[in-house]
């Protein structure tokens, strides 16, 4: 069965499986129905999402965004976000669904539904060699630049409470203090700092200790079963054929890891 044919049948098997449940409604009919589908994915997590020297967006989450919406045979319409709107722009309506190396918390959980996971990282704090931070009980004075919102953000304020964060509007925002010297210490996903690095060759990036592993996972509204179900057969689908390996080592100079499951 040809990939496009199999995603197909996937949505609509999971239409029929969950469309009578309830009356509320149903986000994959509507994306089918309307013939779009609108995907937050963000520009300020390089390899992730950044634009090239002709600013057209480009990276790991906007290749897969492509990727989801020809499986659902739709037009795409991209819509940048950044770690602290994510979940406010679903929450609204703004996009059907969010592609933004966004990691899952319970807290998180409450607002919104996740699929399963389609990219392995972890989440780190990021300094100089000779700093001598550890752990978040040895960040002391040290000034700590995260974007506000994201993952690493909220378990540092919730390890460290007196620590000195310096909470910045998006990631590139939270990367550029560290890179500058306004901040000592970047909060950051191991992805982005191992690109960071690259861009960077002056500035040391040496992980100073490991917050938490952090798989990214798709999000959509609370209550979409289908949809979920839907892009959750895509993951599975494309862990097989290879094309999620595939993107792997393009943007991140790494094979596919066996992933968690829900």
């Amino acid at each position: 069965m040809k990939g496009r044919s199999f995603l197909a049948g996937l949505a609509a098997l999971a239409v029929a499986a969950l469309g009578t449940a309830e009356a509320r409604a149903d986000k994959l009919q509507d994306i089918l129905s309307k013939g779009t589908v609108r995907i937050g994915v963000p520009l300020d997590a390089p390899p992730f999402g950044a634009q090239d020297a002709s600013r057209k967006p480009v990276g790991f989450d906007i290749e897969l965004a492509e990727m989801v919406a020809k499986g659902l045979g739709v037009k795409l319409e991209m819509q940048q976000i950044t770690g602290a709107n994510r979940i406010p722009f679903l929450l609204t309506d703004k996009v059907d669904i969010v592609i933004s190396v966004m990691g899952l918390s319970p807290e998180r959980a409450r607002q919104i539904m996740f699929t399963a996971p389609y990219a392995n990282t972890f989440l780190a704090v990021y300094g100089a060699k000779s700093s001598s931070v550890s752990s978040a009980e040895t960040l002391g004075s040290a000034r700590i630049a995260a974007a506000k919102g994201t993952t690493q953000e909220l378990a540092i304020t919730e390890a460290a409470p007196k620590a000195n964060v310096m909470r910045t509007e998006d990631d590139a925002t939270a990367a550029a203090a560290y890179i500058t010297g306004q901040a000592d210490l970047l909060a950051t996903n191991s992805i982005v700092a191992q690109a960071l690095a690259k861009q960077n060759p002056n500035k040391e990036f040496e992980r100073k200790f490991t917050i938490r592993r952090s798989p990214a996972h798709m999000g959509v509204q609370m209550d979409q079963h289908n949809l979920v179900r839907w892009l959750d057969g895509f993951i599975f689908f494309n862990s097989l054929n290879g094309e999620l390996d595939r993107l792997h080592k393009k943007y991140l100079d790494m094979p596919m890891d066996p992933l968690p499951t829900l």
